[in-house]
């Protein structure tokens, strides 16, 4: 898993390693870094000898870093002009060296731009774009390059604009984002929240993390941690010689009713595409899930299912006295419990609140955000890592705030991003496939935060792949698991 890295956490190290190097030395790798991907970007575009790029320079070290990127490109044959927001306070040894390769100062952006560096402000930038870099750099949004195509935006560490440490972006008074929209961000040393997490990390485009020497650095616990493809290889259980369908573990899902039969069929169908060898359904849907599963072992009630090693319970449930009594059988069971949807429902007057966070077995519930505001009283607000992390301590649960960027919270104060989400999955049914996904994992001997990274990441990968169809319905999505888990090998 990828470590990300909150800003003070990021300074200290700086100041650590810049202690042992003559001065410059960060600043100038940075650069070489920040040139060496413009200018594989102005390959595509016809080459670096000729190119158009502008800088916007603000008045701190991420100025810096633009202008002496800049004097790379320029000495490479670029035409390469720097507008400076703050003329008096622009990095003075990045200016000198930018004007002696070539490159020149400017007072409006030239009609014709291949490229443009957002250096207007880097980790230390609070509140949003003032209103000149913000009217600059929405004027930008127009201006093409020699191929007629609009100019590509590499933004400098981070958007200018956004919250480095919670993703947070501000909005303009016409609600739009005020902040640079990357196609591309270089940042150095160590991955930022905002580039991973929350309404920044879409702005952030493609980022590239250039290796400047703070690994040694970098002190204490991350602010999270984004899953990888390799992480997901690692944790999903594998088969033997020995395997059989018990040993492999059995899932219990108590979803769907009479009203809602379909959410019973999507959740085993998410349960079916995972690592387990049976599925045990318990619920008003039994005759609809057998007729599209003729595999599963279904019955009308929790207290008839038999054994089972984790439990999914709540999408399409409803929320009556029957229900409520489902639910608390769940809860009862000495196994590892997913809650979905109804479940939280039934969960926000606190009726259930002691036979919760007395459970030794884990928990995990997976909120979107009106669930959460329900369940919290305040909705996720502008830090959704804090939280996320609130929200599980107090209900001793692993949380997955679902979202673009999904977030996972543990009690003890752990937190992971899941990198693959896509809006196509903003669509009803979608949440039931990653709960039955999800339960089959912890029935699988998966430990509850790592099933919830795992099947975030798996249930986004489907999503991308059903988007390649068109607009994407939730049997989509569970049809698309198999041969995105069939990857795994």
């Amino acid at each position: 898993m990828r470590p990300v890295w909150r800003v003070a956490d990021v300074r200290a190290a700086e100041a650590g390693l810049m202690a042992t190097l003559p001065p410059g030395t960060l600043m100038q790798r940075a650069a070489a870094g920040l040139a060496r991907r413009c200018a594989l970007l102005l390959a595509d575009r016809g080459g670096v000898y000729g190119s158009r790029v502008l800088l916007l320079v603000g008045s701190g070290d991420n100025g810096g870093d633009a202008l002496f990127a800049g004097a790379h490109l320029a000495r490479r044959g670029a035409a390469v002009s720097a507008l400076l927001l703050t003329p008096g306070r622009a990095h003075a040894e990045g200016l000198a060296a930018l004007r002696a390769a070539g490159g020149r100062v400017v007072d409006r952006p030239p009609p014709v731009l291949d490229l443009v560096l957002d250096g207007i402000v880097g980790i230390g930038g609070t509140g949003g774009l003032r209103e000149t870099a913000e009217q600059l750099a929405a004027s930008l949004v127009g201006h093409c390059g020699r191929d007629g195509v609009r100019a590509t935006v590499v933004a400098v560490d981070v958007p200018s604009g956004v919250a480095v440490d919670t993703g947070h972006v501000p909005l303009t008074a016409s609600g739009r984002p005020n902040a640079v929209h990357a196609d591309v961000t270089v940042t150095f040393g160590a991955l930022k929240p905002a580039l991973v997490v929350g309404p920044a990390a879409p702005l952030a485009g493609e980022v590239e993390l250039v290796d400047i020497g703070l690994g040694p650095w970098l002190r204490g616990t991350p602010a999270l941690r984004v899953t990888e493809w390799s992480d997901v290889e690692r944790w999903w259980p594998s088969l033997g010689p020995a395997s059989e369908k018990y040993s492999r573990g059995v899932v219990g899902v108590a979803t769907g009713s009479a009203t809602y039969p379909g959410a019973a069929v999507l959740s085993v169908g998410g349960a079916l595409a995972g690592p387990t060898g049976m599925v045990r359904y318990a619920g008003g849907a039994r005759e609809e899930v057998l007729r599209q599963h003729p595999s599963v072992i279904a019955t009308g009630r929790v207290a008839d299912a038999g054994r089972v090693q984790a439990w999914v319970c709540g999408s399409g449930l409803g929320t009556g006295a029957d229900a409520a009594a489902e639910l608390r059988a769940v809860l009862a069971a000495p196994v590892p419990v997913v809650l979905d949807a109804d479940a939280l429902t039934l969960l926000v007057d606190g009726s259930l609140a002691d036979q919760l966070r007395g459970r030794d077995a884990p928990t995990v519930v997976t909120p979107h955000d009106r669930e959460f505001t329900r369940l919290c009283g305040e909705a996720p607000g502008a830090d959704r890592v804090a939280a996320a992390l609130r929200l599980a301590a107090w209900m001793n649960a692993v949380v997955l705030l679902k979202g673009d960027r999904t977030v996972i919270g543990t009690p003890d104060g752990r937190a992971y991003v899941n990198p693959t989400g896509t809006p196509a999955l903003a669509t009803g049914g979608t949440g039931d496939v990653l709960a039955g996904l999800l339960g089959s994992l912890l029935a699988g001997g998966v430990s509850p935060e790592k099933a919830a990274a795992a099947a975030a990441y798996l249930h986004g990968l489907a999503g991308r792949e059903a988007a390649r169809g068109g607009p994407v319905t939730a049997p989509d999505v569970a049809t698309a698991l198999r041969p995105v888990i069939a990857r795994l090998g």
